[in-house]
């Protein structure tokens, strides 16, 4: 039919069930499963066929089945508990927030991608599922927080596999009326509209608004009836186009980002950028500070005074540059705004690129939200090394590990992922409060009372719902196919609860290394094959469209899954999302992760298994290096490097194969009690992981690591009309002029070998080109063993500095001097960026 126009009429719910409405349009419920069964309940078919969508089952369900659960005493006992629990937890005052930082600032959180449930696919995949479990987090622990986002309204992509298991994207419209989205509205009522300029047009802008629990979600759209076509589609899909679209959208998230905020009067008083794609908003807020009578110097010391940033990928195709022709289009009427130079401006970002044979200065978002923040972390222990290492060049002479990245290891979102049949389980054995005490790792020590039958029992009742789960995904996936019906019929004989099933599901980008398994592919159907010990697979995954190599990877597992000695054995289901995930870290035995390292920046995949009693199983990178302690599961070769890559797929093929057949499997089978038994390693894995990886853990860090701290050093930059950003900007530009003219020589009498405890004297001369010796800090710098001691030289009353420097251990040492230009009040001793050796 010729369709003219749309309405939706929504749902008149019976008085006894009312509330069923309020709690659909809080994802409260994505974290809660007896929420959410009180929606399957309406009916299941509906509740599926939806992707689990308490909105759009209210939509659905006839008025008639409304009236039977609002007349059905057992419903409404269960209703009634899950909404005193939701008015308990949305009117906690005594949250750890108020009882640990009753000061806390309030802080605006920005991110290109976020999953809170497979019903709004709006993210691709680990950073949007991070930046979610992020804000269920801050809605947990009670923090003034704001999260700002776009919305997509063609998500990512839906994976299809063809009968030959390549990949196919399909793209579908997200129907807005029957998603938890509100228009986000003024204090008088009015929907918010904000506009931005890109390459000359005038883009109109609406905010939706998500309540996360506690907590709301700013969505940007530019899906509007003012817009052009093109203007519509900048809000259609997550990481797809090209480039000029992703800077576009960039843009859009970054400067209409903040205007939603002050449309909205929404405070912040630290901004949070979750990757470098929401660099763009220092550009916005610099803009209001100039606007308001500040130079730009000044104004950038006061916005990057209270921005953190995080990075999350060590990979250089997750870290954006571009040409700077691509920039002037759509930033280039942005340095008069911001009262600056565009050399001035694009110097803020310049990281050269080798692109077809030529050096070539480029726009990197990672680098310009270096330089607009004052604060950067990496997202685990090894990623913070890496991190360091990698953007070391932007402190010339510095070495790596004084580069100013810190790191918070990421965590995930406990109650997302740990089913309830899990839930239900350590109930028995924990405090009553535990949910509210997940980062306590002493509490969690009452899991050692868990009996193994009970664990046992509990994880059969999982790995039974995946494997239907998994059968029924198949089946679907064969009849789109046109399988045979004997094809068909053999989905329902998928998997055995009877196995040890190991789980594998992440992105396909080529680094995480899918095929691993398969490089000795005889020796895997021995494994696999074994008629005492059997062992079965389930994979799934996305690869990015454009990833025609990760595609591949795909494909190879799906063809050995049809190879008949592993038909039924080896599973790769399509359209990963947050409910297939869900399924897998709740039902398999193993999680299986072998990234090539040190890539793996933190990955929270295995933490969330782990919640489910199912033990790691992986390479020594990213969380996992933090994580394995000896007894809560097993590590996939060593913690160390490789020159050749072919060699380092050998080892960590070996090494997998090796753990599998010979502490794994027999573990996994034996009958051994105690701490040899299979119970005892679920145990540990279950005890660890849990509190030390929680997101609870990880949102408390950033407050104490760097929300709390940033907020009070903020302040004081721009207090007093920003006089002490006035007096950085000042200086910092006085300093950088001069720097070339400055000049230091040293001198070290080292004798050829000394005693520990033995002093050496350094003496240096500094030509300080004008620059106060009292903002030098010149200092003589120890390596050994590739880590760094620094000692400061006084100076004399000559002129020149001095000090003894002691060697307080034995080993070999390198010996060094140079001077930092340095005043009080800088966010770190290299903010200034110059160092001069001698």
């Amino acid at each position: 039919m010729n369709v003219i126009g749309k309405v939706t009429v929504l749902p008149q719910l019976p008085a006894a069930v009312s509330r069923l409405s309020e709690l659909a349009y809080n994802v409260y419920w994505s974290w809660t499963p007896r929420a959410q069964a009180l929606y399957r309940e309406l009916d299941s078919s509906i509740w599926e066929r939806f992707q689990q969508n308490p909105v759009r089952t209210l939509l659905e369900v006839p008025r008639e089945r409304l009236e039977q659960v609002a007349a059905d005493a057992a419903y409404l006992e269960r209703y009634a508990q899950v909404m005193a629990d939701f008015d308990a937890y949305m009117g906690k005052r005594d949250t750890w927030a108020a009882r640990n930082a009753p000061d806390m600032k309030p802080v605006a959180y920005f991110s290109m991608e976020y999953a809170f449930h497979e019903s709004l696919p709006i993210y691709s995949g680990g950073l949007g599922v991070l930046a979610g479990d992020h804000c269920k987090s801050a809605s947990d622990l009670g923090i003034p927080f704001t999260a700002v986002g776009m919305l997509f309204h063609q998500g990512y992509f839906r994976q299809l596999f063809d009968k030959d298991g390549w990949q196919n994207e399909a793209y579908d419209d997200l129907d807005l009326t029957t998603l938890p989205l509100t228009p986000a509205k003024t204090a008088d009522g009015q929907e918010v509209r904000v506009s931005v300029q890109i390459a000359g047009r005038t883009v109109q802008v609406r905010v939706w608004q998500l309540q996360v629990g506690r907590i709301r979600v700013l969505l940007l759209d530019t899906n509007v009836p003012e817009n052009s076509e093109d203007d519509r589609k900048l809000t259609a899909r997550l990481y797809g186009g090209n480039q000029e679209l992703r800077v576009q959208q960039y843009v859009l998230l970054g400067v209409a980002g903040i205007r939603a905020l002050r449309a909205l009067n929404v405070p912040a008083d630290v901004y949070h950028m979750n990757e470098g794609h929401a660099a763009l908003l220092g550009l916005e807020r610099v803009r209001e500070l100039v606007a308001g009578g500040l130079d730009f110097r000044t104004a950038l010391e006061t916005v990057a005074s209270s921005t953190l940033f995080t990075t999350h990928t060590p990979v250089a195709a997750g870290n954006d540059a571009f040409a700077y022709d691509l920039m002037d289009r759509y930033i280039g009427d942005w340095p008069a705004q911001l009262a600056t130079s565009r050399d001035d401006l694009y110097a803020l970002a310049r990281h050269d690129q080798h692109w077809d044979g030529h050096l070539v200065p480029a726009f990197s978002m990672t680098v310009f939200a270096l330089n607009m923040s004052r604060a950067a972390n990496a997202v685990s222990e090894l990623h913070g090394e890496v991190s360091r290492d990698m953007w070391k060049f932007l402190y010339d002479g510095a070495e790596a590990e004084e580069v100013p990245i810190g790191h918070v290891t990421n965590g995930a979102h406990n109650l997302t992922f740990t089913s309830q049949h899990m839930r239900d389980l350590l109930s028995t054995v924990l405090p009553a409060d535990w949910t509210e005490r997940l980062e306590d790792e002493d509490m969690w020590k009452g899991v050692d009372n868990l009996s193994d039958a009970q664990l046992s029992d509990v994880q059969l009742v999982m790995k039974r719902e995946m494997i239907t789960f998994v059968r029924a995904r198949m089946r679907e996936q064969m009849l789109r196919n046109g399988a045979s019906a004997a094809d068909v019929a053999a989905t329902d004989e998928l998997l055995s609860e009877k196995a040890l099933t190991i789980g594998f599901a992440r992105r396909f980008a080529t680094y995480k290394r899918a095929t691993l398994l398969f490089r000795d592919k005889a020796r895997l159907s021995r494994i696999v094959n074994d008629p005492e010990h059997p062992v079965q697979f389930v994979f799934a995954g996305k690869a990015h469209p454009a990833d025609n190599p990760g595609k591949a990877f795909i494909q190879e597992i799906y063809r050995v899954s049809q190879e008949p000695e592993f038909r039924g054995k080896i599973v790769i289901l399509e359209n990963y999302d947050m409910n297939v995930a869900r399924h897998l870290v709740q039902g398999v035995d193993i999680w299986l992760n072998n990234p090539r390292r040190p890539l793996e920046a933190s990955g929270t995949s295995g933490m969330k298994a782990s919640f489910n009693g199912s033990p790691n199983f992986s390479v020594l990178d990213g969380w996992w290096r933090e994580g394995y302690d000896g007894t809560n599961g097993w590590p996939i070769g060593e913690e160390r490097e490789y020159a050749d890559l072919n060699v380092q797929d050998d080892a960590d093929a070996y090494s997998l194969y090796e753990t599998l057949e010979d502490l794994i499997v027999p573990r996994y089978y034996g009958t051994q009690s105690g701490e040899q038994s299979w119970a005892h390693t679920v145990r540990r894995s279950i005890e660890t992981v849990s509190p030390r990886f929680s997101m609870q853990r990880q949102v408390i860090d950033y407050v104490q690591k760097y929300y709390r701290p940033l907020a009070v050093r903020g302040a004081e930059v721009a207090a007093n009309g920003a006089q002490r950003a006035r007096d950085l900007g000042a200086w910092k530009t006085w300093v950088r002029a001069q720097w070339p003219y400055t000049t230091i020589t040293a001198q070290a009498t080292l004798p050829a070998s000394a005693q520990p405890g033995q002093t050496i004297p350094v003496t240096a001369q500094v030509n300080s080109a004008g620059i106060k010796l009292n903002e030098l800090k010149v200092e003589a710098v120890l390596n050994r063993g590739g880590h760094l001691t620094h000692h400061p030289l006084q100076v004399q009353p000559d002129g020149t500095f001095r000090a003894d420097v002691p060697l307080t251990e034995s080993g070999l040492y390198s010996v060094g001097v140079r001077m930092i230009p340095e005043v009080p009040g800088l966010s770190n001793p290299l903010e200034a960026g110059l160092i001069k050796w001698a």
